[in-house]
């Protein structure tokens, strides 16, 4: 018998077993349950479900059996949509093959020609209707009793495939057979799509309650799509692949069958790394298939179609129309046909497809000049209809080029979206624009924007845009702040030479037109050239002359107030006057918006060096904030590993250290590695840190990875970099080299003109080295130098540090007068690690001149300084000359609940639960008196006067130790 040509596969791909069939077992069993025994009959089912979700091929498989049975006689036919108005089309095509010329069976010759049969109703003038009477019902029911002799003694199988596309004629025949098919051998298998858009919708939906069973197929499964893609590929996905092809085609088998022949054909594997490229191994006929059934919707659906799948971002009806040109109508007619049929979906945001795959399939078979069409007519649109900037602008990056309108759009999208915190895509919206024609003025502006953008991505990039801007402005405001940018950028790349020729020609070139702007870039000009040794004599004479009121009352008084306050802190001149500029200088802070600037930070750091060190971290706290690094990683990194540098400083050793960790990890972000001179700071403050906590190693390796283990080049900051090695390589017992290290970095400072000892204490370092070399006479000459120029500078901080220097130096009663006196000085400064220094220093020194007494106490204070401070190797050291004059320590703290012991924090708690003495006694079963002396030593060490205190110093340190 013959069988409609589209269930002509071969039997593998429509078994049981087929590819086609995995995850649809038991559909197939409940199927062949419903088709039962051919001599007892059966059960009528519906397969529904969507377009390519397999329910021809589990027709197919239902019936691959049944046609072998000598029982059953099947009759089948596919509902073609090019013939949905062609009066009983679907039951001429049923039996239209029995007819009498036919010799594929014995009944062919019982069985008159159905069209004969069917021929005078067909042609009357009304048509069918939903009410059966007369005519009309002899005429069916004359059918109807030729379809029971043509089944004889067996049992008559009709399978009817896309039902939704049958005419309405054939329909009310299969509604009329259904109603008088109980009881009889006969039973109607279909497929039905989804057709709430379909024409003839109503007759579809007036027949399909009449079926007793209803099959559903929905999308497959994560575990039927894992064997699906193993039988295919013939090998297992990884989890996070059969995933993701499952969510990109909704689990349609057509759909995903496509995407891993994609694959297939492609040659790579299921990884999980293919995850968020699945929609890219769509095999370029899908589209042109998909469309062509498109088409049998509505004759405008492939148009629609197109025009959701290239404009993305769920559009609305407005929007298509806009971009298609077709009346309103038309599109809504067939927009409504595909959401009816399951193509698109619709949400009060606009339209999408049901899954991720479709709309790349059918983009990708869109021409390339339509697709850009489309963009464009998508932004006249949309910008006509006042939508979001940057939505409009994601369009234009699509659309052709040549539209004078186009750059401007685009530019003010790309403020908006860097505005928002999105650099990416203003970053993209720039580049775009910067492919029209434009004016030079404009093309400076926008390559300036998107140099500034780059910064935070790629400084390399950043440098060729910023070049290239500078070359074309002309305008000497966007000149000046273009130039101190691309210095910037060259700086942090160590190309110091370009950076300051960069100013220098600046300078020159607006210094007529704008004389504020050119003393900008003068200004960057000599704090740039003081950061190297080759450059720095030369501007000395210049920075010497200025004054701040050569800038009174302009834009310009602030960065100068910077440069000069750091001047007056190299020379070591007044402390007051340092301040005073610096505040003047960071009054809009660290890193102003309207004038950022690396000046800033030379005005902290003499804030530092004037002993304001407090204040000198509230300023690099209020940058810290203001720089996040989503913002800017640069200037991000820049503020933290000025904080951390105060922190080290302060001894707040591991606060420092985070910080120093995470402004390294921010300039990794921007392809700023540890060998970048933009990375030696924040690795020097981390390298010291580790040093005080005596991690000699990790600091050691540190600055091998940094590149800072050998020669240096003149950058100011190797000479921090110098100091912190050479407190290194006296740590490891390498004096020698220790020494040369410090006094290099006494070379490199007094060439710079830097004689103050607030910022590089290098004599009283060498000093101590000396003594340790027993070097008296050479010693004993640095310190005094040193104390010299710090009681001029007069900070107590930096005096505190040359007396101590001096006092291990001399040694003896005259030494430790002088040691006495560094600790009276280093007494409540912010400097807790040199103060722990100075009454370890004295403890000792004490020990050797027979005062143990006095030792003990200041190497107790030490301890619990240096404990406080994380400052271990110190800690350790003060220890060790402890139990050297006779004292046992138990902890290693002697002040606050950490120095309380075990039993002294037992009777603390006691007490501060309001236990009186007595009660504290029996309870520790120990005497009254013991109590007493206990609850003596907590009020000294908690430094309180009595129990009025003792409820809150340890509800603070329980709640310090949650944190």
């Amino acid at each position: 018998m013959p069988t409609n040509p589209a269930e002509s596969a071969p039997h593998a791909e429509r078994g049981a077993g087929g590819p086609v069939l995995i995850g649809r077992e038991r559909e197939l069993s409940a199927l062949a349950r419903l088709l039962g025994d051919p001599w007892t009959g059966g059960d009528s089912a519906v397969i529904s479900g969507g377009w390519g979700c397999g329910k021809t091929a589990l027709l197919r498989a239902a019936l691959a059996d049944i046609r072998q049975d000598p029982g059953t006689c099947v009759v089948s036919t596919v509902a073609d949509p090019l013939e949905r108005d062609l009066p009983y089309g679907v039951v001429r095509r049923l039996f239209e093959h029995l007819g009498a010329d036919d010799s594929s069976g014995p009944l062919c010759d019982r069985t008159p020609d159905a069209a004969r049969v069917l021929a005078p109703w067909a042609q009357r003038p009304d048509g069918p209707t939903s009410v059966v009477t007369g005519q009309d019902a002899e005429a069916l029911g004359d059918l109807y009793r030729r379809c029971v002799r043509l089944a004889g003694e067996r049992r008559l199988l009709i399978v009817v495939d896309d039902l939704q596309w049958a005419d309405p004629h054939s329909l009310l025949w299969l509604r009329y057979l259904l109603r008088r098919a109980d009881n009889l051998p006969l039973v109607v298998l279909a497929t039905l799509g989804p057709g709430d858009a379909h024409p003839h919708a109503a007759a579809v939906a007036a027949v399909e309650p009449l079926f007793p069973h209803r099959l559903r197929l929905d999308g497959l499964d994560d575990d039927a799509v894992e064997a699906l893609a193993t039988q295919v590929l013939g090998e297992a996905p990884e989890q996070p692949f059969t995933v993701a092809c499952r969510k990109a085609t909704g689990g349609n088998p057509l759909l995903l069958h496509a995407v891993l022949r994609g694959l297939r054909t492609s040659g790579q594997r299921p990884r999980a790394e293919l995850a968020d490229r699945i929609t890219g191994l769509v095999p370029a006929d899908l589209g042109s298939a998909v469309l062509t059934r498109m088409q049998e919707v509505d004759p405008h659906a492939v148009t629609t179609a197109q025009a959701v799948a290239v404009l993305g971002g769920a559009p609305g009806i407005d929007l298509i129309t806009g971009v298609t040109g077709l009346p309103e109508p038309a599109v809504a007619d067939a927009v409504h046909r595909l959401v009816g049929t399951g193509w698109l979906t619709g949400t009060e945001h606009g339209l999408s497809f049901v899954c991720d795959v479709l709309p790349a399939a059918i983009a990708a078979v869109v021409l390339p000049s339509r697709r850009r069409d489309l963009h464009l007519r998508a932004a006249r649109h949309l910008l006509a209809y006042e939508a979001p900037l940057p939505r409009v602008a994601a369009h234009l990056l699509l659309s052709p080029l040549g539209e004078p309108w186009v750059p401007e759009v685009l530019g003010r999208a790309a403020t908006l979206a860097a505005d928002q915190g999105d650099d990416a895509h203003a970053a993209a919206f720039l580049r775009r624009a910067l492919r029209e024609e434009l004016t030079a003025e404009l093309r400076a502006t926008l390559l300036a924007r998107l140099g500034e953008l780059e910064l935070t991505s790629s400084l390399p990039v950043a440098v060729r845009n910023l070049e290239r801007s500078l070359e074309l402005s002309t305008d000497p405001t966007q000149q000046t702040a273009i130039a101190r940018k691309l210095a910037g950028a060259l700086l942090a790349l160590d190309r110091h030479p370009d950076a300051l020729e960069t100013l220098r020609r600046t300078s020159e070139a607006v210094r007529r037109t704008d004389p504020d702007q050119a003393m900008r870039l003068e200004i960057d000009f000599i704090h740039t050239s003081l950061s190297e040794a080759t450059s720095a004599p030369a501007v000395v004479p210049r920075l010497m002359e200025l004054d701040v009121s050569d800038a009174a009352g302009s834009p310009v008084q602030r960065p100068l107030a910077a440069l000069l306050s750091l001047r007056g802190a190299m020379t070591g001149t007044s402390t007051r006057e340092v301040v005073a500029l610096a505040r003047l200088a960071l009054s809009q802070g660290m890193a102003p918006e309207d004038d950022e600037s690396i000046v800033y930070t030379g005005a902290v750091t003499s804030l530092g060096a004037a002993g304001e060190t407090e204040l000198a971290l509230s300023y690099a706290d209020a940058a810290v904030r203001a720089a996040h690094p989503g913002i800017s990683a640069f200037h991000y990194a820049h503020a933290l590993t000025t904080r951390a540098n105060i922190h080290c400083r302060l001894g707040r050793l591991a606060d420092c250290q985070a910080d120093a960790e995470a402004a390294l990890g921010a300039l990794d972000s921007i392809g700023v590695g540890p060998c970048n001179g933009l990375s030696t700071f924040a690795i020097t403050t981390l390298a010291e840190t580790l040093l005080r906590q005596g991690k000699l190693a990790d600091a050691e390796d540190l600055l091998v990875r940094g590149d800072l283990a050998g020669r240096l080049n003149g950058n100011w900051i190797n000479d921090y970099v110098l100091m912190v090695r050479g407190w290194l390589r006296c740590a490891q017992g390498r004096l020698e080299k220790g020494l040369a290290d410090f006094l290099l970095c006494g070379e490199r400072t007094c060439a710079r003109g830097m004689p103050n000892p607030g910022f590089f204490p290098w004599r009283s370092e060498a000093a101590l080295v000396y003594a340790a070399l027993r070097q008296g006479e050479a010693a004993r000459a640095l310190a005094e130098e040193e104390l010299r120029l710090a009681r001029i500078w007069g900070v107590p901080e930096v005096t505190g540090v040359a007396v101590r220097a001096l006092g291990v130096v001399i040694g003896g009663r005259k030494g430790l007068d002088l040691l006495g006196e560094a600790v009276r000085l280093l007494d409540g400064t912010p400097a807790r690690v040199r103060y722990a220094q100075a009454l370890a220093d004295c403890g000792v020194l004490a020990r050797k001149v027979g005062r143990l007494s006095e030792a003990r106490a200041h190497l107790r204070q030490a301890v619990s300084v240096a404990h406080e401070c994380t400052a271990t190797s110190l800690a350790d050291q003060a220890l060790a000359e402890l139990r050297a004059a006779g004292d046992r320590p138990r902890t290693r703290t002697f002040h606050g609940v950490g120095a309380l012991t075990p039993t002294e924090r037992r009777v603390a708690d006691l007490a501060g639960r309001g236990l009186t003495n007595r009660e504290i006694a029996q309870r520790l079963f120990v005497g009254l008196r013991t109590v007493e002396v206990h609850l003596t030593n907590v009020y000294g060490k908690l430094a309180i006067d009595g129990r009025a205190g003792l409820t809150r110093a340890l509800a603070n340190f329980t709640a310090d130790e949650r944190l």
